[in-house]
């Protein structure tokens, strides 16, 4: 669980995050959405740790970030695993490699213990003949189940995806968002996903976190967001055709 509690973070002048509170619970997939400039990025950085708020807490699993000693910071940066926009896999590395990389800066296991556990991350995200591969030799699609894999190979407690589906087509975008919840329901991870993709919302945004100008404008799940007559939530999530057409029906299902 990551709690967060008013937060403030400020760059220069720009006030980017205003006084942001909300819970992302365990086993549960979490969205951040909202338009470019609304502070997404700004606050699944801070709660990677890589800002620090000006104001507010970040609480993981009731422990204050802020009130941690550099030991504990670091061993909560253990329980943490992420999955980067553009996947960041090492291109001189192979698929089991990447893999292992986690293992080897910071866990004790020996080399077949790596790899045992490699492989069954591997096996977990469908990827069972890619293991000596280089990134470069498979498609999109698959160097995300490898960046998903590296994500949870150290079992972490906290999973951060940054706009996973990008670069991905339609159809593979659904799997791997699928697989993002399957193992966030599997592992009982508190998942957290900065996207711009609606389709994620509607088929996996289980706890949505709208933010604009800085402010949580409204929080709720992808069966809420349809009721809701926040302006703001419904001017971004409806401005496609498909989507109005899609809130139509759910309203006219209700009447």
């Amino acid at each position: 669980m990551i709690e967060v509690r008013n937060i403030h973070k400020t760059f220069g002048e720009n006030h980017v995050l205003k006084g942001i509170s909300t819970l992302f619970e365990p086993g549960k997939t979490n969205l951040i959405i909202g338009q470019s400039g609304s502070g997404k990025t700004v606050f699944l950085k801070s709660l990677l740790g890589l800002h620090q708020p000006d104001e507010g807490e970040i609480l993981y699993s009731n422990r204050v970030y802020s009130e941690m000693s550099e030991d504990l910071k670091r061993n909560l940066r253990q329980e943490m695993g992420m999955v980067f926009q553009g996947s960041a896999l090492f291109d001189s590395m192979t698929v089991v490699e990447n893999v292992m990389f986690p293992l080897k800066m910071f866990s004790s296991m020996s080399e077949s213990e790596m790899k045992d556990r490699a492989d069954l991350v591997l096996k977990r995200v469908n990827l069972k003949d890619a293991h000596h591969r280089l990134p470069a030799e498979i498609s999109g699609g698959m160097q995300k189940r490898v960046a998903i894999a590296r994500a949870i190979v150290n079992k972490p407690k906290y999973l951060f995806c940054d706009e996973p589906n990008s670069g991905l087509d339609p159809k593979t975008a659904i799997v791997i968002d699928n697989l993002i919840h399957e193992i966030t329901v599997e592992y009982d991870i508190t998942t957290v996903i900065n996207t711009h993709d609606m389709n994620s919302v509607m088929e996996i945004g289980e706890k949505i976190v709208f933010l604009k100008d800085g402010h949580k404008a409204w929080e709720g799940s992808n069966k809420e967001i349809f009721k809701t007559d926040n302006e703001a939530v419904t001017n971004f999530v409806y401005s496609s055709e498909l989507f109005k057409k899609v809130r139509q029906m759910y309203l006219e299902e209700r009447n």
